[in-house]
């Protein structure tokens, strides 16, 4: 059985609509059940052709952003006004234009040393998201546990499987570079990346600039309900192969067999 759903779009721009428009359905079916709804967002060209249909749409139908608690998949170690960070990004083309609450942004702060900008993230996404499973567990809504593929090769399944100690977030946005890395989680990385037991991890020399990063782990894309991975452009078509390959190598491909579904936005035929 695959571990992944995929689906294909002729562009990015459809590709970008048909993903704002699954993920309104996601925040308004939380809002019906007065549910918390934590998201981690990624940056990348595709990003921002989904974050201005996302504001489009959400204008359209109405939709109420107050439970939505945003986070990110990875961000780069810059101010939060400079053209490289993915924060600035979101802020220009989603929170703004739908006035979302500085409350309810939990960005990493790029600004500050990287040492300190990581505690303070780990900290913050562990206080808020306990908050979302507290609400799940007096509800009877959702799952406090996270999805993990228990079957999967020993190297993926063991940050997998210590996920479970890691915040669960309700859905996590991926793109995906040339070279099969996402968040900022690259190819040929050291045992301390690939086995890392907290939510976020600081990246050192990142092979694409800025080198200083801040991303989530493995661990915690394991563990969160939904992962969708928005992959758009020609020049990832090889790398999107050996992902869906069930011996994969990719980062993405270790994602995907961490759990036990992913699923695959990309407009590459």
């Amino acid at each position: 059985m695959k571990n992944f759903e995929l689906h294909s779009f002729a562009s990015a721009d459809e590709l970008a609509s048909r993903v704002a428009n699954l993920w309104l359905s996601e925040i308004e079916s939380a809002n019906r059940a007065s549910m918390l709804h934590c998201v981690a967002l990624s940056g990348g060209r595709i990003a921002r052709t989904f974050f201005a249909a996302t504001a489009e749409q959400a204008r359209e139908r109405k939709t109420l952003f107050g439970r939505v608690h945003f986070f990110w998949a990875d961000e780069r170690c810059v101010p939060p006004t400079d053209p490289e960070s993915n924060f600035m990004l979101a802020s220009g083309l989603l929170f703004g234009p739908l006035k979302i609450s500085q409350s309810q942004i939990h960005r990493i702060r790029g600004e500050e040393p990287p040492v300190n900008a990581l505690e303070m993230a780990n900290e913050e996404i562990q206080r808020v998201v306990s908050n979302c499973v507290g609400e799940r567990s007096r509800t009877g809504s959702g799952s406090t546990r996270p999805v993990v593929n228990e079957n999967a090769n020993d190297e993926a399944s063991l940050a997998a499987r210590g996920a479970r100690a890691l915040p669960i977030l309700d859905l996590i946005f991926l793109g995906m570079g040339e070279d099969g890395h996402v968040a900022s989680l690259f190819p040929n990385a050291p045992s301390e990346v690939l086995n890392c037991a907290v939510p976020f991890l600081a990246i050192e020399n990142s092979p694409k600039p800025p080198p200083k990063r801040i991303s989530l782990s493995y661990g915690a894309l394991a563990a969160a309900k939904q992962v969708w991975a928005l992959i758009s452009g020609a020049g990832k078509a090889a790398a999107l192969r050996e992902s869906l390959h069930p011996h994969g190598r990719t980062p993405l491909a270790r994602v995907m067999q961490s759990r036990s579904r992913t699923k695959i936005f990309c407009d590459i035929s």
